[in-house]
């Protein structure tokens, strides 16, 4: 065995120059690499953030909801068909209760706008649930031109017959 040793030995003095750097270099980038890893496992698992609390974001604020009343219309046929009936239970979603009271005043003016919109409609433009978007985006536009500067997210359907 020392022979074995004495021999190892002998080979790396006559090894070149350039063998033993990148012996080193190699030795050097594993104890590097087992360090990172070591340190990263450390503070990703075991470090304590005893000090630090995360600032908790405040609870988001549930909308507030502005009812319009009921609405009854007729829809556009053609000559000769019978008449259809369109009725609309709606609801508008507004971001802060504050608004609700800024948009009651205009809700002559909003009922008017989705009364004179609806009643050119015809049945087959309500066909389908794209159809109900369509329309439910069309009143949201026409709301939000009404009480400009303020908005509202969404007009919600409680109701819609058809009849």
């Amino acid at each position: 065995m020392a022979e074995n040793d004495q021999a190892e030995k002998a080979a790396d003095r006559d090894a070149p120059p350039g063998k033993k750097r990148f012996k080193l270099i190699v030795a050097v980038g594993a104890v590097l690499l087992i360090l990172v890893t070591g340190g990263s496992i450390w503070f990703f698992l075991f470090r304590h953030h005893d000090g630090e609390q995360l600032a908790e974001a405040p609870p988001p604020k549930p909308p507030a909801f502005v009812d319009i009343p009921d609405m009854l219309v007729n829809l556009v046929g053609a000559p000769g068909e019978r008449v259809q009936y369109l009725k609309v239970k709606v609801v508008l979603e507004v971001k802060e209760e504050p608004q609700v009271e800024k948009i009651k005043p205009a809700l002559p003016r909003v009922t008017d706008l989705f009364q004179t919109y609806m009643r050119e409609l015809r049945p087959s433009d309500l066909n389908g649930s794209a159809g109900l978007f369509r329309l439910k985006e069309e009143l949201t536009k026409r709301v939000n031109a009404v009480i400009s500067p303020d908005h509202v997210n969404a007009v919600l359907f409680k109701e819609v017959v058809i009849q």
